[in-house]
């Protein structure tokens, strides 16, 4: 469904279906959609050019697009490492097909659900040096990731993992903004295969932990540092994203 509301066309009909009954409740979802993956582009460069971060670990990618974190990163240094992970077959082929003359990238199958597993994963060992400041992306990922799993302590394990001067970026949907649209919305994905749960301000901010919010702190993503001045319907993006910083 997020391939189809950005636009991509490795999606089934079951997908688009979904995705166009979701639009029907809320005609800005894939105006959301671009928000989030255009709040990645910022926040790579941020974590690049202004923090000097050469290693990123996204987990929850989703399928290859244009601009994606290892081809921002790498404007910036050559040597970036990047280690992109998902749970889904389809991606670990689409990324490898991509990444197959890159020695510094690569993509593992793996789940959120089972950190650990990804920490010890081979590949994360080889490109990742954990001794180094490293950046965590968990974009558009955890509200994918019902109560009953809880999500905070699997995010502690990464987090903890995280050497200081390590950042930890997210973003997730919330029903703060516009409940009576969030909440048709996630009806729709519940009878998909990846049910969503939208969270508060509150609870999404509590996976940074003792992590330092940069500024502007966890804001609608449109209005995490832009490069240009939001849209006048910004303000009804209903994602919220924030990048902190291990002290």
């Amino acid at each position: 469904m997020y391939d189809y509301l950005l636009g991509g066309k490795d999606n089934l009909g079951i997908d688009r279906e979904r995705a166009e009954e979701a639009i029907k409740v809320d005609p800005l979802l894939p105006r959301i959609v671009r928000e989030n993956r255009a709040f990645l582009g910022r926040v790579v460069r941020f974590l690049a050019d202004d923090c000097g971060i050469d290693q990123f670990l996204d987990i929850g990618t989703g399928l290859p697009t244009n601009d994606n974190v290892h081809q921002i990163a790498q404007r910036s240094g050559s040597g970036t490492q990047v280690v992109y992970v998902d749970n889904d077959p389809i991606v670990l082929a689409h990324g490898r097909a991509l990444l197959a003359s890159d020695d510094n990238t690569t993509v593992i199958q793996a789940d959120l659900r089972d950190p650990q597993s990804i920490l010890d994963h081979p590949d994360v060992q080889r490109l990742i040096d954990f001794d180094r400041p490293v950046a965590l992306l968990l974009l558009a990922i955890l509200h994918f990731v019902p109560d009953e799993a809880n999500p905070q302590a699997l995010v502690d394990v990464l987090r903890d993992a995280l050497p200081k001067g390590s950042y930890l970026a997210i973003t997730h949907g919330s029903a703060d903004l516009r409940p009576d649209i969030v909440y048709k919305v996630e009806e729709i994905y519940a009878r998909t295969a990846s049910p969503a749960t939208a969270r508060s301000q509150e609870q999404i901010g509590a996976f940074f932990g003792d992590f330092e919010l940069v500024e502007p702190g966890l804001v609608w993503v449109p209005w995490w540092r832009p490069t240009v001045e939001p849209a006048s319907d910004s303000d009804l993006v209903w994602f919220l994203g924030g990048v902190g910083r291990k002290p």
